[in-house]
């Protein structure tokens, strides 16, 4: 089975600037696998974080430009391109602030979570992005452990203020582990799911995809869910 999107808003492509790929064959090795899967449209993300992956705008275009190059040399025909995915940080508030963000398509946004502590202030960060005409979309929602027990009507309140969630195919995997998984579909179930992320880095992250695609799981998520991927960044 092929993924039942055709775009990807949420991976790790881009060479050597995050922990993503290294370099650029192994971009275009992982390219070449989500070409496989049925994906046309590919919107990398690399981390934007404070003290260990502080791209700009200026870091970026060079290393995405060599990946480009190594597509074109190994024949491989899809449409990519590249936004980021945010740490809401401090070094995010200094992008903000700069007015140096990438966002997709014009005015969507990746942002994510620290993994240890929501941010005390991410409600007021959340909505300064839509006053600036921003709609932020909060990558991996599943994979905040502190939402999962007692504090699920996080969920509820961030994404009825207006946040749009994208969940990542490798927690409906399974491969970061049950809770992540059952989250994920939980958020499917309560319709709180807006779009899909392979959130691909490297190839154990493809080898799981691939195991997936030939699961059960798959085809029930694939009847059960559909992203606005394709809808939103057809063009």
């Amino acid at each position: 089975m092929q993924l039942w999107f055709t775009t990807d808003i949420h991976c790790h492509i881009i060479p050597g600037v995050d922990d993503g790929s290294p370099d650029p064959d192994t971009s275009a090795e992982l390219v070449r696998r989500m070409q496989g899967w049925g994906l046309k449209r590919i919107i990398a993300s690399p981390h934007v974080t404070q003290d260990t992956f502080e791209n700009t705008p200026a870091t970026l275009a060079p290393a995405f430009a060599e990946l480009k190059s190594a597509l074109i040399s190994k024949d491989i025909d899809i449409q990519v391109s590249y936004s980021a995915e945010y740490r809401m940080d401090d070094n995010f508030l200094t992008h903000v602030e700069n007015e140096i963000l990438i966002p997709i398509a014009h005015d969507y946004l990746l942002v994510e979570n620290s993994f240890i502590q929501e941010p005390w202030n991410i409600d007021q960060l959340l909505f300064d992005l839509k006053v600036k005409g921003f709609r932020p979309i909060l990558a991996h929602p599943e994979r905040y452990r502190y939402y999962h027990s007692s504090n699920r009507k996080r969920y509820e309140a961030i994404h009825a203020a207006g946040t749009m969630f994208q969940i990542n195919l490798l927690s409906l995997a399974g491969y970061y582990g049950k809770e992540e998984k059952a989250i994920a579909e939980w958020l499917i179930e309560k319709g709180m799911a807006d779009f899909i992320g392979t959130d691909l880095h490297n190839h154990r992250h493809a080898d799981a995809i691939d195991t997936y695609l030939s699961s059960r799981d798959c085809r029930r998520h694939a009847a059960a869910f559909h992203p606005l991927n394709d809808t939103t960044f057809n063009h």
